[in-house]
């Protein structure tokens, strides 16, 4: 390991040279796409998955890694970047579900193509080509997930230790995507959102890229465990203040349309603890606003308000400070190399006190 190299550890290193191995990656998958179909997919992955992101799955990896006593190398940076692109697909999908119009500050994939369709005043139904299109700009980006990985230029057999780990990932986010489907349909319990939190993202942003990196690493399972004890309640924490940015954060540094999550009546634990807390007069304006396609931001005033009033921020507030200072404890307990410590204390404060 160069010195220059093991200056670019902090996460702003990190993130460039993430950065730097998903440009090479996706710049070599050019050749191979068929001659004579458009190339609007490729372009439209290569955008999405390289605008500003937090690239925090490829750094939790990282340190499960080095936490494990592994070297730095590009290797294992390389491994780590594909699950940005996994977090691309799962993204892309997320977004046609919620019919979310932008992400990051820009148009949505799904609502791309829909554009592009629309001022080419093309046959069919602009909405459908847009949703058709962005379907395999996902399935793309988890193929190439899968590859990237595989590719990565680790010993095959330390792949595959990872590997085991990165099916679970994937299956508890499709399960997850499923559970908050289903739990769209009723009003859900705060229990229920939470279950949610941790299948659909809490693991596959904190706990299994951790594992991942430790499993490419060889680690045992006390360490396996041990970053399972720190990565779900942190993991817990990162998507509780998503839920609470959702609602109450800044637009213009979210990228997000703080409209969005109420109109879609995303069953978050805020939603569900401010309908337990709420008298009935707020239990049926909530009934009546949230969720409501025509929802504009004098309901969406109103319904901030009632969550504020019937104590559900501050009380989402204090579980985030809970589940946080759970994975504080469980992180100072775990038999990790210092470096790697003292790294994912400060990515554990970050997640927490984020404003996007």
């Amino acid at each position: 390991m160069t010195v220059g190299t093991a200056a670019q550890t902090d996460a702003a290193g990190l993130a460039r040279r993430c950065e730097a191995v998903l440009v090479a990656y996706l710049d070599r998958q050019r050749p191979h796409w068929p001659d004579g179909t458009p190339r609007g997919v490729l372009d439209a992955v290569r955008r999405f998955v390289l605008a500003d992101g937090k690239r925090l799955r490829p750094m939790f990896c990282y340190w499960g890694w080095r936490g494990a006593g592994q070297p730095d190398g590009q290797a294992i940076v390389a491994a780590a970047a594909a699950l940005e692109l996994f977090h691309a697909f799962a993204l892309i999908h997320d977004d046609i579900m919620d019919g979310s119009a932008l992400r990051r500050g820009q148009p949505t994939v799904h609502r791309h193509f829909a554009d592009l369709h629309a001022r080419h005043r093309w046959r069919g139904e602009a909405v459908r080509y847009g949703h058709s299109a962005a379907l395999l700009c996902g399935d793309l980006c988890a193929a190439w997930a899968d590859h990237m990985f595989h590719d990565c230029g680790l010993p095959i057999e330390w792949i595959h230790r990872g590997y085991r780990v990165f099916t679970v990932m994937r299956t508890e986010v499709i399960a997850g995507q499923y559970l908050d489907l289903v739990s769209g349909v009723g009003d859900g319990s705060v229990a229920g959102a939470l279950t949610v939190i941790r299948m659909k993202a809490a693991r596959y942003t904190v706990t299994r890229p951790l594992q991942i990196g430790a499993g490419l690493a060889g680690a045992g399972p006390r360490l396996q465990a041990a970053l399972q004890a720190f990565g779900d309640p942190l993991g817990d924490a990162f998507q509780l203040r998503d839920d609470v940015l959702g609602v109450f954060g800044d637009p213009a540094v979210t990228g997000k349309p703080v409209l969005d999550d109420l109109r879609e009546g995303k069953p978050t634990a805020m939603l569900a603890m401010a309908r337990d807390r709420a008298d009935r007069t707020q239990h049926a304006r909530i009934r009546e606003l949230f969720g409501a396609p025509g929802l504009d931001e004098a309901g969406a005033g109103e319904l901030r308000a009632i969550i504020e009033a019937t104590g559900a921020r501050e009380g989402i507030e204090d579980l985030i400070g809970r589940r946080a200072a759970a994975a504080t404890a469980a992180l100072d307990r775990a038999p990790l190399t210092p470096d790697a410590r003292a790294a994912l204390a400060a990515l554990a404060a970050s997640v927490v006190a984020r404003h996007r």
